[in-house]
């Protein structure tokens, strides 16, 4: 609920203040995989979730079934198997998650190097997430939130320029296997 500060103007002289009404300890997540095909569009696919009760010792953060849910929904949606390159997250090498991974084929998935974010595509998702739609704003209440976040991410989503962009910044490329074989 605290916003993220940005640049922004003001007359000479008067700093310009927004105010927030105070820190919230309500926890939203949001997990999302960026997706990309030689001779496709690059997609952005994503879900998020509030987590209303982890005051009273509930979840914080996507367990390892919401990100199965999140692989089986992008299986579905894209109808092409998956090459996953994920960050060393501690649900991402849940021992249930991996062996969902393993019972199925059309899923391979592989560890960027630790304390890496800079050759994760996602990571240029968020960030640009934070400078368009959450920067400068004080949010009055978690749907208030949620609303943006999910415009934000619209707004993404069909940007595939903007997907690309952040597969580019990473210095990672798309090769086929006859790519790789020359």
């Amino acid at each position: 609920m605290t916003p993220p500060t940005s640049r922004t103007w003001a007359r000479r002289g008067h700093t310009p203040v927004i105010r927030v009404r105070g820190r919230s300890q309500r926890r939203i997540s949001i997990a999302a995989l960026a997706c990309y095909k030689q001779g496709e569009r690059s997609r952005l696919v994503y879900r998020s979730k509030r987590h209303v009760d982890h005051k009273r010792g509930g979840r914080r953060s996507f367990a390892w079934t919401d990100y199965r849910d999140l692989l089986i929904a992008a299986h579905q949606q894209l109808g092409a198997p998956i090459v996953l390159g994920w960050d060393n997250l501690n649900v991402h090498k849940d021992r249930r998650l991996r062996e969902f991974i393993n019972a199925h084929d059309w899923i391979n998935c592989f560890f960027l190097p630790t304390y890496a974010p800079d050759l994760n595509p996602v990571e240029g998702v968020w960030s640009l997430l934070r400078r368009s739609s959450q920067a400068n704003t004080a949010f009055t209440d978690p749907g208030h939130l949620m609303r943006a976040l999910r415009h934000g991410l619209r707004q993404i989503q069909y940007r595939n320029n903007l997907i690309d962009g952040c597969l580019a910044e990473t210095g990672l490329t798309l090769t086929t296997k006859r790519q790789q074989a020359q």
